[in-house]
């Protein structure tokens, strides 16, 4: 698809226009200037115009190595990449200095521009509307993000710079990607290893934490399979979290990992396993996605035998609930292990496909009952009759018997562990569950 960019100083609406062309809220919006840092892309509808729309940092000067020096230059490499710009102005605030200078970075970048007035609603935006013609770049499209006013006049403009689509066959063919959210405490490493999984700096970084705010989706590709990469903002501990910025942030990021079906938990290797990254790892075993732990910045920690004995224990200890996840040293700097991580990255996935036959099931579950059967309650025995798994991702599996609800916590815990080991289901969640078959006596 065509790639379009949305470039313009900071605070002139660039991603409230974002989500209207998406057709979600997929970037944050704030009324403070500064609030997109990286490059955001989504799938833009326009009647039927289909394209690659993408979300850019506001341009401003700064200092060279700052963070918002870092910032544009991740705007310029998305004008770099694109087919189309979208150069859009603050009709209200009419023509700044900042707007004509960034209005020649646009130019000499020889790309077809759209001049986009946003905010024109109402006698001021169109005066406004009006003094952006001395930027040079054409004919201003009067529109409002907010209010879904112009959007005819931006298709015609659209449509009559659409290239051509190409002949080949869609690749929507070869199945849908693998979906792998990274996920983890502030300054943990996540935008590092993603850029080092991609072979670019496509995220920004650096040693600020906090740096990343939108959770922000690559497609990429690994050993000939579709992946798609989410990298997300740093959770701390809700407590923490006050700034209404920081709450989107956070929401983001859970609802990735919500959608993902590998969650990567990225620790720091010099100070793993604390309350937040355990709350974390409890997070996404609760919301039933595959999880990886990730060690980052191994390179930094000396004794690495000793260190990877100690914490594959320790994690064994401080997540029970998920026994046998793979745990992957690595170094995003350096690319240490990041092959590695992938690797189980897919074999964890395919262990959250698994499904086991009801024949297998049953025959476990006699195993069970004679190794083990269910304790008496109130002189009562509990029967369990047989077992089968309706879905997978992650592994489901339903139990009948008499009295189940009276089951106690230890019994199924028995049960869970029992299947994880007889049908080799390390590291994912286990849903089991249990039903009473119907009485045909019972009048209802």
């Amino acid at each position: 698809m065509p790639v379009v960019a949305v470039v313009g100083r900071p605070n002139v609406g660039k991603s409230t226009l974002f989500n209207r062309l998406v057709g979600k809220r997929l970037a944050l919006v704030d009324d403070r200037p500064g609030v997109t840092r990286d490059r955001r892309e989504g799938e833009g509808r326009l009647g039927d115009l289909t394209f690659r729309i993408v979300d850019t940092a506001g341009l401003e000067n700064a200092a060279e190595g700052s963070l918002e020096a870092r910032m544009r230059a991740q705007t310029e490499a998305a004008i770099t990449e694109a087919d189309i710009i979208l150069f859009m102005v603050d009709a209200r605030a009419g023509v700044t200095a900042d707007d004509e200078r960034f209005a020649d970075v646009v130019r000499r970048a020889m790309r077809p521009v759209i001049l986009l007035a946003n905010k024109a609603e109402g006698r001021a935006g169109v005066d406004g509307a009006y003094d952006s013609y001395r930027l040079g770049l054409g004919d201003p499209l009067p529109i409002s993000a907010e209010h879904a006013e112009g959007l005819g006049d931006l298709y015609d403009a659209l449509a009559a710079l659409m290239p051509e689509p190409d002949d080949e066959e869609d690749a929507e063919g070869e199945g849908a990607p693998l979906r792998i959210a990274i996920v983890g405490r502030p300054n943990a490493g996540k935008s590092t290893l993603v850029n080092r999984l991609v072979g670019s700096e496509r995220m920004l970084t650096g040693p600020e934490a906090g740096i990343t705010r939108d959770s922000v989706s690559i497609d990429w590709e690994w050993r000939g399979r579709r992946v798609r990469l989410v990298d997300t903002a740093g959770l701390r501990r809700k407590a923490r979290v006050i700034d209404k910025l920081e709450k989107l942030s956070v929401a983001d990021a859970i609802r990735s990992i919500k959608f993902a079906e590998v969650v990567v938990v990225l620790l720091d290797a010099t100070i793993p396993f604390e309350k937040q990254d355990l709350s974390i790892a409890d997070l996404v075993t609760r919301e039933g996605r595959a999880l990886v732990i990730g060690l980052n910045k191994w390179d930094l920690v000396e004794n690495r035998n000793e260190q990877l004995k100690a914490h594959g224990e320790s994690l064994e200890r401080l997540l029970p609930q998920v026994k046998g996840v793979t745990l992957a040293p690595l170094s995003g700097q350096t690319g240490e292990g990041v092959d590695r991580l992938m690797t189980a990255i897919v074999k964890t996935h395919e262990v959250w496909n698994r499904r086991v036959s009801t024949a297998a099931l049953n025959r476990w579950l006699e195993e069970v009952l004679e190794r083990h059967p269910p304790p008496a309650v109130a002189g009562k025995r509990i029967k369990l009759r047989y077992a089968t798994q309706p879905k997978a991702r992650p592994p489901y599996f339903v139990v009948f018997g008499t009295r189940t609800e009276e089951l106690p916590d230890s019994y199924v815990r028995y049960l869970t562990n029992s299947l994880r080991e007889t049908f080799d289901l390390p590291g994912v969640p286990i849903r089991v569950t249990f039903r009473q078959p119907d009485n045909p006596y019972d009048k209802k």
